[in-house]
C-alpha cells in the first residue's frame, strides 16, 4: 500500500483488469488511476464497452483487479464492503413490497443499532427529502419511472454509506425526468453528504452532477482526460447554457471522439 495514500479518498490505483470469453481474453481496464477526495463527486464517461461498469464492481469489491489495487478510506478493497451504496439504471424495487419497505431493505442486511421505528423514521425522512412523502405505502408499479429512481436512491442512501455508486442510474429516463432527478442528486449531497462515482453517457448530467470528470480511452481503457468543472455548491440548470459549461462539453466531446476512433467506432 501508497504510503501517500488519504484515507479520506477512494484511490483507483494502476488497476488492469480482463475478461475470459469464449473467443478468448477481453482486456478492458489497463493501470488505471483515479483518486477521489472525501465527499468529492466524480464522473466517468467514454465508449460504449469501455469498462465503465467493471469500474464500479471493482470499488463495490464485485471484482476483484488483476492488477493493481482499489482502496476505501485507506483499506485495500477485497470483497463487498457496507460502506459502498449503489444505485442502477434499473431501480429494481421488489414488488411485494411497498415503497417504505422496498427503502428498508439495505437496514435488513447492513448491521446496524436501529430499532425498527428508528429504521422507519430513516427511511421516511429520505423519501420526504425527495418528495415521495404520501407514497410510502403504494407498491412500485403504482410509481413513475422517475419516482421508482428516487425510491432506488434513498434504498441506497438509507444504511448512511460514505461510497455511493452511480451506474446510469437516470439514462432510461425522459429529459424532463432526468433533469429534475439531477436536482434531486444535489439536495442529496447537502443534506446526505457521501463520496460519489457516477457512470454515465450524459456528459451534461457529468458536468452538472461532477465535480470532475474522467474520460476513459478506448479498450483496454486507461486515463484520457480529466476535468475539473468548478461549479457551484448548487448549480440551476441554466448553467448547462453558460460559455463555461458550452466549452466544457465541447472538450469532452472531443475527447470521447479520440476514444471512439482509438476504440474502433468510428
Amino acid at each position: 500500500m501508497k504510503s501517500n495514500i488519504n484515507i479520506d479518498a477512494i484511490i483507483i490505483d494502476s488497476v488492469s483488469h480482463t475478461y475470459k470469453t469464449d473467443t478468448g481474453l477481453l482486456p478492458v481496464l489497463k493501470k488505471l488511476n483515479i483518486t477521489i477526495p472525501k465527499n468529492g463527486f466524480t464522473a466517468v464517461v467514454g465508449p460504449s464497452g469501455c469498462g465503465k461498469s467493471t469500474l464500479t464492481k471493482l470499488i463495490s469489491g464485485l471484482l476483484k483487479p488483476d492488477n493493481g489495487h482499489v482502496y476505501l478510506n485507506g483499506e485495500k478493497v477485497l470483497g463487498p464492503k457496507p460502506i459502498v451504496g449503489m444505485a442502477f439504471q434499473n431501480p429494481v424495487l421488489l414488488e411485494w413490497r411497498s415503497i417504505i419497505k422496498n427503502v428498508m431493505l439495505p437496514l435488513e442486511i447492513v448491521p446496524n443499532n436501529l430499532s425498527e421505528i428508528e429504521k422507519e423514521e430513516r427511511a421516511r425522512s429520505l423519501l420526504h427529502l425527495v418528495g415521495l412523502e404520501g407514497f410510502e405505502e403504494k407498491k412500485p408499479s403504482e410509481l413513475s419511472g422517475g419516482m421508482r429512481q428516487r425510491a432506488s436512491l434513498c434504498r441506497a442512501l438509507v444504511h448512511k454509506p460514505e461510497v455511493l455508486i452511480l451506474d446510469e442510474p437516470f439514462g432510461a429516463l425522459d429529459a424532463f425526468t432526468r433533469e429534475d432527478l439531477w436536482q434531486v442528486m444535489h439536495k442529496l449531497r447537502l443534506e446526505e453528504p457521501f463520496t460519489g462515482v457516477l457512470i454515465t453517457h450524459d456528459l451534461r448530467e457529468s458536468i452538472f452532477l461532477a465535480d470532475e470528470v474522467v474520460v476513459l480511452s478506448g479498450r483496454p481503457a486507461t486515463n484520457q482526460h480529466s476535468l475539473q468543472t468548478q461549479k457551484l455548491k448548487n448549480p440551476k440548470l441554466d448553467s448547462l447554457f453558460s460559455d463555461n459549461s458550452i466549452e466544457m462539453l465541447k472538450n469532452l466531446r472531443k475527447q470521447i471522439e479520440i476514444a471512439q476512433v482509438q476504440q474502433g467506432e468510428i
